[in-house]
């Protein structure tokens, strides 16, 4: 059979044919950080068992992923501030919402080192308002996302949008600690939807969204957010 020698510049493998997708490494940070596939130069071996190559491979892939302590992406500190001048407002059933659509490709870069609209992904940052008198409990509230055309798109919590950004991104060998620790600083952005909100309290957080086809978000249209599970029903148009 036929193997190969791959070669970067920090890394030498061999492997057969079916090893040849690989992730990328970044050295500096010990870590896997996305799948692609790399820039290396091949020369032909022969005469080398497939096991042995298998196992070879598989060991190598384990002392890399050993030493990989860090998060997958670099997500950015929580940072409480006012809702931007473009988020709309509405206010019913003891609930005041404030919602801005992260349309942009920089606008989740910048955030979560990902470009979530290519993934068809759609964060909205919101701020809530208790304006009830009375602790509202938010597991009881649902949002709801539609567009122009009518079509529903999904709302995905924090672990869904995580697996859905390491598909999109190609992402199969990772060492489960850092797939965690991106999963822990990515929670701390969404909207918390089980602590009640008290009285007069004010929350901010991120709710996501996945297109009806999982197709890239392409500036959608006439997006309706709604609110279900209040005293009254609450809608708000985002564009």
């Amino acid at each position: 059979m036929r193997a190969w020698l791959l070669k970067t510049n920090s890394l030498s493998f061999i492997l057969p044919p079916s090893y040849f997708r690989l992730a990328f490494v970044d050295m500096r940070k010990g870590c896997v950080r996305k799948s692609a596939r790399m820039g290396v130069s091949i020369v032909k071996l022969s005469g080398i068992s497939r096991g042995l190559v298998a196992l070879c491979a598989t060991f190598a892939g384990m002392m890399l992923l050993a030493g990989c302590g860090g998060s997958l992406y670099k997500v950015k500190p929580v940072v409480a501030g006012p809702i931007k001048a473009a988020g709309r407002e509405a206010e019913a059933g003891g609930l005041r919402l404030r919602a801005v659509p992260l349309l942009s490709d920089e606008g989740s870069q910048e955030l979560f080192e990902s470009n979530l609209p290519l993934a068809g992904l759609l964060p909205v940052r919101v701020e809530i308002e208790n304006k009830s008198g009375a602790p509202l409990l938010l597991k009881r509230i649902r949002f709801r996302l539609s567009d122009e055309a009518g079509r529903k798109w999904s709302a995905r919590n924090p672990k869904q949008v995580v697996s859905r950004i390491l598909k999109a991104d190609e992402v199969t060998l990772y060492n489960p600690r850092s797939r965690a620790a991106f999963a822990e600083a990515f929670q701390r952005h969404a909207l918390d939807m089980e602590t009640p909100l008290a009285a007069a309290e004010r929350r901010q957080g991120l709710i996501f969204f996945q297109t009806p086809k999982k197709e890239p978000v392409e500036s959608p249209r006439s997006l309706l957010l709604s609110v279900e599970g209040l005293q009254q029903p609450l809608s708000l148009h985002l564009n």
